[in-house]
Order: structure tokens, then C-alpha cells, then sequence
């Protein structure tokens, strides 16, 4: 009997070890900022999670087309403004909000979300939507391994990019006056 109890916890706390081995190796992608400030001092704050290509294909694969997308991995993607702005024609007052995008094979969508603080899965459905505006869609001149958001910036606007693997989803932010 105790030689069975003896195997028993041994055998327990091998499976244990192997499960909590194989989750630990389980790598999140690492954090990223990006921001883009106006003439008047009034920033847009942008924090989500960089995901990695890794060998995949990425976009009509690993990111299926025609799905609403959490537009990075692992936590949802914030976007704080301190500005009231203009987005695809659309007013977004300043506030807090949570992007995603609706890929498809010829256009995106830039969704701004109302719902917050949340891991990034499940979208939280169009109840919550703000604003979804369409995003121009380009091609990068080379495949790019980093999930990278970036901001170009002028006096009165910040064109918002968002490129991995071979393509550039943007849009025009500006101030509203």
C-alpha cells in the first residue's frame, strides 16, 4: 500500500512538472508603445503587444481574413487620447479605448472600441464599437518580422501605421478643432 502511495505522488508530480515546464516555455510577446503628439502638446498614446512572424504566414492565416482582429497579441491594444479627434471622418472625443481591426483580403477596418481593460479575446462584440472606419491598405517593400504600430507625424495630423509581414494598414488621425 504505501509503495503504491510512494508511486502514486511520484507520478503526480512528474505530470505536474512536465505541465508546468511546457506552460512556462509558452513565450508572450513583448510589450510596445507608440505615440504621436500635436502642435498643441495633446498626445495619442498607443500600448499593445508585438507579435512575432516566426516562419508564418500571417495575415489569411495565423490572422484569418473577414474576423475581427484584438491587432497584436496577448493584452488588448489600448489607444489613449488626450485630444478630441477626427478618424476616418468619425469624431472620437479624448478618452480611453481599445483597437481592433477587421482584415479582409482587400481592405481593413479600424475598429474603435468602448469596452476596455480586457486580455484582447474575445472581441467584445459591435454593442461596444465607437467607431469603425476603413483603413488604407498597402504593401511593405519587404516582409517585416515585428507586429510594429508606428506614427508618422505633422503639425495637424498623425498618420497611425499599423505593418506586419508584408503589409500597411494606416489611417489619418487629426485634431479636432
Amino acid at each position: 500500500m504505501r509503495k503504491t502511495v510512494v508511486i502514486c505522488f511520484v507520478i503526480f508530480f512528474g505530470i505536474t512538472f512536465v505541465a508546468i515546464s511546457g506552460w512556462s516555455r509558452q513565450v508572450l510577446s513583448p510589450p510596445a508603445r507608440a505615440a504621436c503628439k500635436f502642435a498643441d502638446g495633446k498626445i495619442i498614446a498607443v500600448a499593445y503587444s508585438s507579435p512575432r512572424m516566426r516562419g508564418r504566414k500571417i495575415f489569411g492565416d495565423l490572422v484569418p481574413f473577414d474576423e475581427v482582429w484584438r491587432t497584436g497579441a496577448d493584452n488588448a491594444t489600448s489607444f489613449v487620447t488626450k485630444a478630441d479627434l477626427v478618424v476616418g471622418g468619425k469624431n472620437v472625443p479624448a478618452g480611453s479605448y481599445t483597437l481592433f481591426t477587421l482584415p479582409t483580403q482587400n481592405m481593413w477596418t479600424l475598429i474603435v472600441s468602448k469596452q476596455t481593460v480586457e486580455f484582447g479575446i474575445p472581441y467584445p462584440g459591435d454593442q461596444f464599437d465607437f467607431a469603425r472606419v476603413e483603413m488604407k491598405v498597402s504593401k511593405l517593400p519587404s516582409p517585416l518580422e515585428n507586429f510594429t504600430i508606428s506614427f508618422d507625424q505633422s503639425s495637424t495630423s498623425c498618420r497611425m501605421k499599423l505593418d506586419w509581414e508584408t503589409t500597411r494598414a494606416s489611417i489619418d488621425l487629426s485634431e479636432k478643432k
